[in-house]
């Protein structure tokens, strides 16, 4: 709990920006740079510009805004995350006759143990989701420079008495969707590269004929020196292609979390939430197709390198 505290303070700022920018919020005006190739464009201000105008406006306390909701959310969800792991432990549902050999494949493990991890994240996000509703909230105020929402405890009281119970779980659907999606193609990805083209590339080893490999007497201890190797190496590309397939699942899955966080502070009353910035939508498929309309399904997922669309207007103080 208090690792994952520290990297949420940490990754806060990260957060603000990105929020604002997936709003549609865009303070400073374009300025021509270079992109990665050299060439001359238009770009859109970058998290350390972006940052800059934030701590300009409100000073350095100002970038964390939102961060006593994300806080009590990160804790809550690590505590019921580790809760409901412990009462589905891996093999509760399938337990081994005593003296029993265990002969399960790895592919049911992993969708053994991939199905714990969704029920796991699933319930810590449904807990948890009002008070990520209620960080970005503060988050937004930041663009009509409201005080609506100036305290944790408030906004729950604001949020119940204007939009009833609902209101705590604005943008849930999505969220969970994405967060199920990711889950199981990072796990699938993982498995098919470790399976398919680690194993079976690293696993063969020289005199094995196809079958179980039994080092020669005359030269077993470099050979058993060797398969140590093997086995140190393809270990490590294991966790790497985890590293991998996560990201490129997150990729894949982020417009799930940018309908998510613009669901979540829709026609809330502030003004991140309504024209100019974002119509009223009547639910989280009318936004998405609004978006996939625009051409912005990936709108604040590079905080970097960001060019100014084709054809897109932006106002700027």
């Amino acid at each position: 709990v208090l690792l994952g505290s520290g990297l949420t303070v940490l990754s806060q700022p990260l957060m603000y920006v990105k929020v604002l920018v997936q709003v549609g919020y865009e303070p400073l005006p374009p300025t021509l740079g270079r992109n990665i190739f050299g060439r001359q464009v238009y770009q859109l201000p970058g998290l350390f510009s972006y940052a800059k105008h934030i701590v300009k406006v409100d000073g350095r306390a100002g970038l964390f805004k939102g961060l006593a909701p994300r806080l009590c959310s990160s804790a809550i969800g690590t505590v019921v995350h580790s809760k409901v792991l412990q009462l589905f432990p891996p093999d509760s549902c399938f337990p081994l006759q005593p003296g029993a050999r265990k002969k399960e494949s790895s592919l049911e493990q992993v969708l053994k143990e991939t199905s714990q991890e969704m029920v796991a994240r699933s319930a810590a996000t449904l807990i948890t989701h009002p008070f990520h509703v209620i960080t970005l909230r503060c988050m937004v105020q930041f663009i009509g420079r409201e005080t609506k929402y100036s305290g944790t405890l408030s906004a729950f009281a604001t949020i119940y008495r204007e939009e009833g119970i609902l209101g705590f779980f604005a943008g849930l659907i999505p969220r969970l969707l994405g967060d199920i999606l990711s889950l199981w193609l990072c796990n699938m990805l993982a498995y098919l590269i470790n399976t398919y083209a680690l194993e079976n590339g690293v696993g063969s080893a020289p005199g094995s004929g196809g079958g179980f490999w039994e080092p020669r007497p005359r030269f077993g201890g470099i050979q058993v020196l060797s398969l140590l190797l093997q086995v140190s190496t393809m270990t490590e590309m294991k966790s790497y292609s985890q590293a991998v397939t996560g990201f490129f699942a997150s990729m894949l899955t982020y417009p799930f979390v940018l309908v998510s966080n613009l669901m979540a502070v829709n026609n809330c009353g502030l003004a991140g939430g309504l024209l100019p910035y974002a119509p009223t939508y009547s639910s989280w498929l009318d936004c998405w197709s609004q978006l996939h309309r625009e051409g912005n399904m990936s709108r604040g997922n590079s905080l970097f390198f960001r060019k100014v669309p084709a054809g897109k207007r932006y106002v700027w103080e």
